[in-house]
């Protein structure tokens, strides 16, 4: 087989190149505020879902929306209810106010609504969007228990932790579909408030079963269970710890630009540091023998690649402070856009193109395809 034949091969990409790609685009997007730069990504992202979605994969990216789609009304609704501190100069509407006692100075429940302040809402709302779509696609392109085969075996009890949060959304969706499905059977119409109050907690229950049964079929598996003295043990945890908390909060560091500078890439650095001491620990006695490994080709590479554009362009802009990373709000005006940067947040548009087509979707589509000519 030639070498543009294998890469050309249906098969699953490497999860760790689909996280990696969906993790970028959510670090680009908490730089910026422009809806512009964050529609673009959320069509980036759902076009490449389209292209690159296994057959038969979870189907958990409308759960993702909703949640995205919630999370931008509730910040409406809070900043149209309790008011903005951004303020403004265009009043849509002006509610009545609800007197409040002295104790509460500073807040107020209603009054007028300005239009600086919805656009502030909305923006910051739809950044969170984003950034959760970007999540969920990492869940529908890649497979979250296929990720945890390459976690190393020191955060053995992390990675069982892990396993449990990723699974429940998925869980979830699977659950309710299926609850519901049975309760149409039954001659329940599924519409209504009071049928969703009654499929919460079955389809809560199940899911949180689910995922606790994988955990405990991991435990009684070994998964990654490794055999360090108890003294190496503890070390083990204690680097674990550290390394883990103080990369979140270097990460953290590094994304918000109104914290401290000694909080970004010093404490990550630190934080890594940890974590690999912790990971020589526990590699001494590691005795796991890999079985159909993933491999790692030049489409992994490309596609983490094309993400990379994207995220590293809007650092660099959002260190510059270049006009349209954050629109201002005071007075309301059109987003300013650059196109250079809206060109490199399409880059990662190459990833729907670049990566192999997922087996079971390739048999189909050239099932599909002889069909046709036929």
């Amino acid at each position: 087989m030639s070498p543009a034949d294998r890469l050309s091969r249906p098969r699953l990409l490497h999860p760790v190149a689909w996280w990696a790609w969906g993790l970028l685009l959510a670090a680009a997007a908490s730089r910026t505020t422009n809806p512009v730069y964050l529609l673009l990504l959320l069509a980036v992202v759902g076009w490449v879902v389209v292209q690159r979605r296994e057959t038969g994969a979870s189907s958990t990216m409308g759960v993702f929306l909703a949640i995205a789609l919630t999370a931008v009304a509730i910040r409406v609704v809070m900043t149209i209810l309790l008011g903005s501190a951004i303020g403004g100069r265009t009043v849509l509407v002006d509610l009545p106010e609800v007197p409040l006692p002295d104790w509460m100075a500073g807040v107020r429940l209603g009054g007028p609504v300005q239009l600086e302040a919805l656009l502030d809402a909305v923006y910051h709302g739809l950044q969170l969007a984003t950034i959760l779509v970007c999540v969920g696609a990492c869940n529908v392109l890649a497979d979250p228990r296929r990720l945890l085969r390459y976690v190393p075996a020191t955060l053995y009890d992390v990675g069982t932790a892990v396993v449990v949060a990723l699974t429940y959304v998925p869980q979830l969706a699977d659950d309710a579909r299926r609850v519901r499905t049975a309760r149409r059977l039954r001659g329940h119409d599924g519409r209504g408030v009071r049928e969703v109050a009654r499929l919460v907690v079955p389809v809560l229950e199940s899911s949180l079963d689910r995922s606790l049964a994988l955990a405990a079929s991991m435990e009684s598996r070994g998964y990654g269970r490794v055999t360090l003295a108890q003294k190496e043990h503890r070390r083990s945890v204690a680097l674990t710890m550290v390394g883990l908390g103080g990369v979140l909060v270097g990460v953290y560091g590094l994304l918000d630009s109104s914290t401290p500078a000694a909080l970004g890439l010093p404490v990550l650095a630190v934080g890594s540091a940890c974590a690999v001491a912790a990971l020589l620990t526990g590699s001494r006695r590691d005795r796991r023998t890999p079985y159909r490994r993933d491999p790692w080709r030049a489409p992994e590479t490309l596609v983490i690649a094309s993400s990379a554009v994207a995220a590293v362009a809007l650092s660099t802009a959002a260190a510059r402070d270049a006009a349209g990373i954050v629109p201002p709000q005071v007075p309301a005006t059109w987003p300013v856009v650059s196109l250079p940067l809206a060109a490199a947040l399409l880059a990662p548009l190459l990833a729907g193109v670049l990566s192999p087509r997922p087996p079971r979707r390739a048999a189909l589509e050239d099932r599909a395809r002889e069909v046709a000519q036929a």
